[in-house]
């Protein structure tokens, strides 16, 4: 599947930016985010627009090796949010339009376009905007559009099949197996399902329509992301899951993304 135009990753994070501030609208700063145990909402804002606020000075000084964060306090009143959070994705957005998508900068895989950050910028956002809809009982008022969302997964195995994956995180190593495959089968015609293969040498995962598994999980494609990302459980009613279900919970217990 192509990855999605940098106009639409744009959009896509302006949305999604906008989609948490909503979501956090009214309700109690200190207030439990269930998907993210250690965090409140307060938390949860800080942690978005400092995450782009540090992809935005990383791209606008171009820089070829990891910066420190250095965190800038979110506003205390909740009300001053929205414009908090905005601010931070248009500071990426500017940088990396300034320096050119296609300006090589430090990525966790490696020397990438700066439009890298903007679509991991976005997909860390849409998946934090469902952790504020779970928190305040809105997850029915949560949408991401199927492209996106097949696009974030298409991203999430990038990562963990690449040769950096266990240097990352050593736990992935344990994802390593002798040929199991995992299926997902998205419930959208028009998006591709995906292939997942327990290797010796780690994970590969493939785009296919159709292809025999040890375990499958069906859903929409944005079921499919909450459950990969551990936002809903396999038990969520609008997701299926046919097969070796102690399969699917082992890849669950490693992986979690956003």
């Amino acid at each position: 599947m192509t990855e999605p135009s940098l106009e639409l990753l744009c959009e896509g994070l302006r949305e999604h930016t906008a989609g948490l501030a909503r979501m956090t609208d009214g309700a109690a700063p200190e207030r439990h985010v269930p998907t993210c145990p250690e965090w409140c909402l307060r938390d949860l804002v800080a942690h978005v627009g400092n995450g782009h606020r540090w992809a935005a000075t990383l791209v606008a000084e171009r820089s070829a090796d990891l910066l420190p964060m250095v965190p800038e306090k979110a506003p205390d009143d909740p009300a001053q949010w929205p414009g908090w959070l905005r601010d931070g994705a248009e500071r990426l957005l500017d940088a990396v339009d300034t320096a050119g998508p296609d300006t090589t900068v430090w990525t966790f895989l490696g020397p990438r376009p700066a439009r890298f950050w903007v679509r991991r910028m976005l997909y860390d956002t849409a998946v934090h905007h469902a952790d504020a809809a779970i928190s305040v009982d809105r997850l029915d008022g949560y949408a991401l559009a199927s492209d996106l969302a097949a696009d974030a997964i298409d991203e999430a195995m990038d990562m963990l099949s690449g040769p950096r994956a266990a240097t990352l995180n050593p736990s992935l190593a344990k994802l390593r197996g002798d040929g199991e495959r995992i299926a997902l089968r998205p419930s959208e015609p028009h998006v591709t399902g995906w292939l997942i293969t327990r290797r010796p040498d780690g994970v590969a995962c493939q785009r296919t329509a159709d292809a025999d598994a040890d375990v499958t999980l069906r859903g929409s494609v944005t079921d499919l992301l909450l459950v990969l990302s551990r936002r809903v459980p396999p038990e969520e009613p609008h997701v299926a899951v046919a097969g070796d279900r102690p399969l699917l919970d082992h890849w669950l217990s490693l992986t979690a993304f956003g």
